[in-house]
C-alpha cells in the first residue's frame, strides 16, 4: 500500500469511528490513568490533546511535605495556570482537529481546594474561583475514570512520583468524596461515570474498544453508571 493510499485509509478510519464529541473532559482521582486515556483518544481520533501540567509546579512538592503551608498557595497557581490553559487553547482556533480531549475539567480547581483548604481561606478562594469559572468552556462529555482506592495506591507507587510518595487512602478518599458531591451538585453536565476496578485498557485492546464505544454514545445530563467489566461479555 502507497504512503498516500495508507494516509487516506488512516483518515477514513478516523471519519469513521469519530466519537461524535467536539470537547471531551477525561477526569478521575489520581493514578486512575485519565492522562493515559486521553492520550490515545487523540492519537487514535485525531484529536487536539489537553494536558495539565501539573509536574512543572514549583509548589507541588512542597505541598505533600507539608500541606498547612504550601496548600494556599498551590491551589491559586493551579486555578491561574488551568485558566491560562484552557482560555489559550479554545480562543486559538484549529483547522486540523474537531476533536479536543482534555484530562481535566476546570472545576477540578475547586474540588481539590475544598479538600486542601482551612474555611477561611477556602472561602476567598472561592471567590477568585467564581469570578473566571464562568469563562471557561462546557464539555459535551465528562468522564469521570473510577477505581478502588488500593488500586489507585497501587499505581502511585508504580510510577514512582517523589512528591506523590505521601499520598495515603484517607486523601484520595476525601478527592473521590469531592468529585461525587461535584457530580450531585451540577446536574446540568453530562457526566459518564465508568468503574475501571483494576482493568487495563492501555494493554489489553478489547477493553480500550469497550472504553471507545462507551464515550461515543450520547447521553443525557446527570450521572450515567457504568461498570465497564459487565459490558465485556
Amino acid at each position: 500500500m502507497s504512503r498516500i493510499s495508507s494516509i487516506i485509509l488512516k483518515a477514513s478510519f478516523i471519519y469513521m469511528n469519530h466519537l461524535n464529541k467536539k470537547y471531551i473532559v477525561i477526569e478521575g482521582n489520581i493514578g486512575t490513568g485519565k492522562s493515559t486515556l486521553a492520550n490515545m483518544l487523540c492519537n487514535d481520533y485525531n484529536g487536539r490533546l489537553v494536558l495539565e501540567t501539573f509536574a512543572d509546579n514549583p509548589f507541588l512538592p512542597k505541598f505533600y511535605n507539608n500541606k498547612e503551608r504550601y496548600a494556599f498557595p498551590l491551589e491559586l497557581s493551579f486555578l491561574a495556570e488551568r485558566y491560562k490553559q484552557l482560555k489559550k487553547d479554545f480562543d486559538t482556533g484549529d483547522l486540523f482537529h474537531e476533536l479536543t480531549v482534555a484530562d481535566y475539567h476546570f472545576f477540578k480547581s475547586l474540588i481539590f481546594a475544598a479538600k486542601t483548604l482551612p474555611s477561611d481561606e477556602f472561602r476567598l478562594y472561592r471567590q477568585i474561583f467564581d469570578i473566571v469559572y464562568g469563562m471557561t468552556p462546557v464539555p459535551d462529555l465528562y468522564v469521570y475514570l473510577h477505581r478502588p482506592v488500593e488500586t489507585l495506591l497501587k499505581q502511585i507507587r508504580l510510577r514512582g512520583r517523589d512528591y506523590e510518595k505521601s499520598i495515603d487512602g484517607d486523601y484520595l478518599i476525601d478527592l473521590q468524596e469531592g468529585y461525587f458531591q461535584f457530580f450531585k451538585e451540577h446536574p446540568e453536565l453530562p457526566v459518564l461515570l465508568i468503574n475501571l476496578e483494576d482493568l487495563n485498557f492501555e494493554q489489553d485492546s478489547t477493553i480500550y474498544e469497550s472504553l471507545t464505544e462507551l464515550i461515543s454514545q450520547p447521553y443525557d445530563t446527570g450521572i450515567n453508571r457504568v461498570n465497564l467489566r459487565s459490558t465485556l461479555g
